[in-house]
């Protein structure tokens, strides 16, 4: 039987270590999987159809981000109410930002689908791979709803303190999206599309099974069928919360579209350079990300429980946390980074691989900074103050977006790999003050005690 887990007690240090560790094992299939994929892709097929993956990289982080985002968001009121015991609100929420999901996904797929052509010309995408790009790309799209709701479960698991149960379906659907990617790209020769066909049907097949053993296995979410209806206020509050978090990865992203439209104009080669440095770095920093989502959770029980001190105790926590991995995972980028870009491209291919280490070598020194961006913004998510974390986003585009216009003209690809850390500093030059801010205005007020109209608590405003 699948547990819950309160974090309104205890040490701070192994109660976000624990729960970190298997988001951070799932984070890593994860990246395991993005890793396998690219490897298979330009060793089979060919440099120019990494290429054709890489050339979308930025707009799937755009759509699907938002889409993550928002899953993430509906989430926080669920772990807030788990933190104050009002469970029968709780379930509410998760009924309603279910309900919610399946209407947005569905919106989502056909806009993104219809403009998916138009998307990829005003990335400047070469014409040599704009073919297996808008395919890849046109499969993830028609898949947004498998996303969405894979995710957005894992999120509610996640907000009842279960980490472990997420990393289970997602050690599932990385083996079988492993295993289709074999079926499809090797025995049936679809190319790029078969890449994207087995991610998206793997990740649908894993949220039905994940949606079938959360109502079965966790019974503070059996209720009523009054808990099982649609409550208008309560869907207000999710998108009030969800959709800002959305708007933060979307805003993020298109600064990375506008530093990937930059780099794709410098040819194929860079393109194929930026494929494989970037899914090398994402494996490197998933566990930024997973620190993160531990705050974002603890801080989401903390603040319903009514305990703002802990979240102070947690940022500390997790800060000496990301510390100790960011010297770690640094030291490993120096030393191997190029023997790790072999497993993408062949040891002929001189130019890329010169090009992938310096990504790499010029990204792993802002670690630490990245690492602080993860943990406050998430903090300040799961304190419900969503629009400050959007705004970090607004800093983080802004960056990227002067690096592409001014920068990677005049310096070429050395630009590209800067593009990142500069705006990761922008973010953390905003994230700093905002969380001095939120921080103050949870100590003047702990906890809302009263709740308002179906039973729902205003969420904290900006």
């Amino acid at each position: 039987m699948a547990t819950t887990k309160e974090m309104t007690a205890g040490a701070s240090l192994p109660l976000i270590l624990n729960f970190t560790f298997p988001l951070l094992l799932g984070n890593l299939l994860q990246q395991t999987y993005s890793l396998v994929d690219a490897a298979i892709v330009g060793k089979f097929l060919g440099i120019n159809d990494l290429a054709a993956i890489g050339a979308s990289t930025s707009v799937v982080f755009l759509i699907l981000g938002f889409c993550n985002g928002c899953c993430c968001g509906f989430g926080i009121p669920v772990a807030q109410k788990f933190g104050a015991r009002d469970y029968k609100t709780m379930r509410r929420y998760v009924t309603v930002s279910l309900q919610l999901a399946a209407l947005m996904s569905v919106v989502i797929a056909v806009l993104t689908s219809f403009y998916c052509a138009d998307i990829l010309r005003k990335m400047q995408t070469p014409e040599t791979i704009f073919d297996g790009a808008y395919s890849y790309l046109l499969v993830t799209f028609i898949g947004v709803p498998c996303t969405f709701f894979y995710n957005l479960l894992s999120s509610i698991i996640r907000a009842l303190g279960d980490s472990k149960t997420p990393f289970w379906f997602l050690l599932f659907s990385t083996v079988l999206n492993i295993l289709l990617d074999l079926f499809c790209i090797l025995l049936l020769g679809w190319g790029v599309l078969g890449a994207a066909i087995a991610t998206v049907v793997s990740q649908g097949i894993s949220a039905l099974l994940c949606y079938f053993y959360m109502y079965k296995h966790f019974p503070i979410l059996k209720g009523t069928a009054d808990d099982r209806k649609f409550h208008l206020p309560l869907a207000k509050n999710l998108l009030y919360i969800g959709v800002p978090m959305g708007l933060q990865f979307s805003i993020t992203a298109i600064g990375s579209i506008m530093l990937q439209s930059a780099n794709n104009a410098l040819g194929t080669a860079c393109v194929a350079a930026f494929t494989a440095a970037m899914r090398i770095k994402m494996f490197f920093i998933c566990a930024f990300e997973s620190l993160g989502i531990a705050m974002a959770t603890y801080t989401g029980q903390n603040y319903g429980a009514g305990k703002p001190e802990r979240i102070w105790q947690g940022i500390k926590a997790s800060s000496l946390l990301m510390m100790v991995y960011a010297l770690f995972t640094a030291t490993v980028l120096l030393l191997v980074s190029d023997k790790i870009s072999q497993l993408f491209v062949d040891a002929s291919e001189t130019e890329i691989l010169d090009n992938t280490v310096l990504f790499l070598h010029a990204s792993c020194h802002f670690f630490p900074v990245l690492g602080l961006l993860c943990i406050l913004r998430y903090t300040i998510q799961g304190a419900g103050y969503t629009n400050l974390a959007m705004l970090s986003g607004v800093s983080e585009m802004i960056a990227r977006t002067l690096v592409s216009l001014y920068a990677v003209p005049v310096f070429g690809f050395r630009a590209v790999c800067y593009g990142d850390p500069i705006a990761w500093i922008a973010a953390d030059l905003f994230l700093v003050p905002a969380f001095i801010y939120v921080y103050r205005k949870l100590k003047q007020r702990p906890l809302l005690t009263s709740d308002c109209g179906s039973g729902t608590k205003p969420l904290p405003h900006t």
